[in-house]
């Protein structure tokens, strides 16, 4: 008997890699860019050693959802000429003795907005029919260029994917389930792994070292001035302490009060169902009513009754709406407040600063 195979849980993503995957998504950008992940998995760690971009096709025409938003570039991983580019790329690597298993995609974001229906898709295609052990990786280019890296892995959960499969949207299956926004995605650590040789490389890089006497520098502007100081990344940033707004939390709050605006948009869209439902609901009731009085005065004339389901003739429920794009703005919500929320503490902080300096005398309430 076969042991089962271990969970995922964690992603290392070759530096290589990580390169190709930036270098893709700032080409393109602010267009959407998609490529394909190659690697293999060890003990639940996939490991990611290549990627390749896909080319951008004409979106196909069936979807599983028809509000579907085309773009061309986001839904390239599942189209059928990409899957066989796909399939071709995996055997020329192969061919090369490279790692050729196929183990997800990677895609680019914008502020953080990558929680729609195309992300949702390619991923259940990918696990649905290329390998369940995949992952989608990614790269939000805006907040890189903030300094620090974006790079993130996530997996739709078994608990979504059953009820995506089935498409099992609606209130009732929702309760039987209890799949929240939170359930959608399982998000897994990324670790950047480099090789030996690289890593012995960067350890003998040394900083460059002054030609002239170590003397301590008479000021701070002789020490800011010094060519030195400018050249060593260790030495002190006095740029982390500028009071100005960073237009990336602007741009987010605009972001977050737009996905506000469309979670409202559903709430509307399904109380205008919920009150829809409710008057033919009311409806069939008085009609079930009527048609009850009426026979009982047919059975007291002894004449033939009639038929009591008659109502579902002639009254028409409306259909519930999927309560999908619901849970996709709810998620894509939190997704921003996070974001919000970490850069408020950055320049909360810096502002206390300010403020103390600014009123040493005042008492803090």
């Amino acid at each position: 008997m076969a042991e089962a195979q271990a969970p995922l849980a964690a992603v290392k993503v070759e530096a290589l890699v990580v390169m190709k995957i930036i270098k893709h998504c700032n080409q393109t950008f602010p267009t959407t860019a998609t490529g394909a992940l190659v690697g293999m998995d060890v003990e639940g760690t996939l490991e990611i050693t290549n990627s390749f971009p896909f080319p951008v096709v004409e979106m196909p025409t069936e979807s599983h959802f028809d509000n579907a938003a085309p773009n061309p570039a986001a839904s390239a991983p599942r189209v059928k000429a990409n899957a066989a580019y796909q399939a071709e790329m995996i055997r020329m690597v192969r061919e090369v003795n490279v790692d050729a298993n196929n183990v997800g995609w990677y895609t680019s974001a914008n502020m953080g907005n990558f929680v729609n229906m195309n992300v949702i898709e390619n991923q259940f295609f990918y696990q649905k029919d290329m390998n369940e052990r995949t992952v989608a990786l990614v790269h939000d280019v805006s907040r890189s260029a903030q300094g620090s890296l974006s790079l993130r892995a996530f997996r739709l959960s078994a608990k979504f994917v059953e009820a995506f499969k089935d498409n099992k949207f609606n209130s009732e299956e929702l309760q039987k389930s209890g799949l929240r926004y939170q359930d959608i995605f399982d998000e897994l650590p990324v670790e950047i792994h480099n090789s030996h040789l690289i890593t012995s490389f960067i350890h003998q890089l040394q900083c460059p070292k002054s030609s002239g006497p170590s003397d301590l520098p008479p000021s701070l502007s002789a020490l800011e001035a010094s060519p030195f100081t400018k050249s060593n990344v260790f030495s002190p940033n006095f740029d982390n302490l500028s009071l100005s707004i960073d237009p990336y939390l602007e741009k987010n709050c605009d972001l977050l009060l737009d996905s506000i605006e469309n979670h409202n948009t559903e709430v509307n869209n399904y109380q205008y169902y919920q009150r829809v439902l409710g008057r033919e609901q009311q409806k069939i009731n008085n009609w079930k009513q009527k048609r009850t009085q009426e026979n009982a005065t047919r059975a007291a004339l002894k004449q033939p009754l009639l038929p009591e389901d008659e109502w579902q003739r002639l009254f028409k429920l409306p259909a519930e709406p999927s309560r999908l794009e619901s849970m996709l703005n709810t998620r894509q919500v939190d997704q921003f407040s996070r974001q919000v929320d970490a850069f408020v503490s950055a320049t909360t902080g810096k502002m206390f600063a300010v403020k103390g300096n600014l009123l040493p005398g005042e008492v803090a309430k």
